[in-house]
Order: C-alpha cells, then sequence, then structure tokens
C-alpha cells in the first residue's frame, strides 16, 4: 500500500477513533466490540428481577395473613411504601443500564502495528492493554462451553513472545473472522513488511 494511502487512512481512523492515539502511518483495521447477545442477556435479567419483585408484591398484598400479623397499612404508609417499591424498580432498571454501559467499553483496535484492548470491569475499574502485533506470538480463538455454541460467540486470545503474556477477549462474535485478519497482520509485521509499506 502506498504511503499516501496510508497516510489518508491514517487521518480517517484519527477522527473515527479519537480515543485511541495512533503513532504516524497507524491506522485502524478492526474495531472489535462484544457481541450484541450480551447485551439481550443483562436485560433479560433485568426483567426477571422486575418479574421477581412484582410477584412477590403481589403475593404480600393479597396476603391478609401477612397484613394483619407483621404490620398494618394506613394511607401514608402505603405511600411510603409505593415510592420504595418505585425507588426499587428505578435501581434495577438503572442497573441494566450500568452493565450495559460497562459490557459496551470493553473493546479492541486492530491497527495495522499494534492491538490495543480497553476493558472495563466496573464503573471505576478499567486498564488498556497495547500489544504490538510483531510481538504476537499465538492468536486463537476458543468457544468453551454448550451456551458459546448456541450463541455463536467466544474467546479470543492473543499470546505474546518472551513472557508468554496472554490476552483475552471474551463474547465476541464471530471469532474466527477476526482471526484470520489479525494472523495476516500479524506475519506482515512479523516479516517486516507492515501494511502500509505495501
Amino acid at each position: 500500500m502506498k504511503k499516501e494511502l496510508a497516510q489518508i487512512k491514517h487521518s480517517r481512523s484519527a477522527k473515527d477513533f479519537p480515543e485511541i492515539d495512533l503513532e504516524e502511518n497507524e491506522y485502524v483495521v478492526l474495531h472489535i466490540k462484544r457481541a450484541r447477545v450480551g447485551v439481550a442477556l443483562i436485560w433479560a435479567m433485568v426483567g426477571i428481577m422486575i418479574f421477581v419483585l412484582s410477584l412477590a408484591i403481589i403475593v404480600i398484598a393479597n396476603n391478609d395473613a401477612f397484613n394483619s400479623t407483621l404490620f398494618t397499612i394506613n394511607e401514608s404508609s402505603l405511600h411510603y411504601l409505593r415510592l420504595a417499591i418505585l425507588a426499587l424498580y428505578a435501581i434495577i432498571i438503572f442497573a441494566g443500564f450500568v452493565g450495559q454501559s460497562i459490557y459496551d467499553q470493553n473493546q479492541m483496535y486492530i491497527t495495522n502495528f499494534r492491538a490495543i484492548q480497553k476493558q472495563r470491569t466496573s464503573l471505576f475499574a478499567n486498564s488498556t492493554n497495547i500489544i504490538k502485533l510483531s510481538r504476537i506470538e499465538d492468536i486463537s480463538w476458543r468457544q468453551k462451553s454448550l451456551s458459546d455454541h448456541i450463541l455463536n460467540i467466544g474467546t479470543l486470545r492473543m499470546s505474546t513472545v518472551g513472557d508468554e503474556t496472554t490476552y483475552t477477549f471474551p463474547w465476541l462474535a464471530t471469532p474466527q473472522d477476526e482471526v484470520k485478519i489479525i494472523s495476516h497482520l500479524v506475519a506482515e509485521n512479523h516479516h517486516g513488511k507492515p501494511e502500509e509499506a505495501k
């Protein structure tokens, strides 16, 4: 690839991905996100929690023995009880949005030189791993459970030369496609012919 074309791709990547610092003539080849099925599972869990809470409220409201023996509900306490129930619903839904945000912020960028992995495990815990493609020794993907096969997801794994560190990116849809592209880029870097030199 001609140097001018690499510079154009670099400029486009810098505009499209301002969250990463690109080196000279470096551009993003792959932007890997987690499979959307994970978001569906988060909201399915939110739905189950709301259903269980609603069911518990209905059972308590219709149980006369519970109402008479434990506490008596008057108009004032009923008002506060409704507010507490609404607050619980709001907390569950808010937790769903937080869970989705954390899930979505786990991303990987494959450039013509490097692999940049952004990980977030909670609201306050995040990290960034940067690996030069020339240091990657092994690339693979695996599906380790029946649910992985059913949902068509897997885990991308990359091992580095020397320190033998393994980097993983779980919840990836059709990881075999990404493995082919990354393997090609790694081979180009190992032979000293990264993409912009073509």
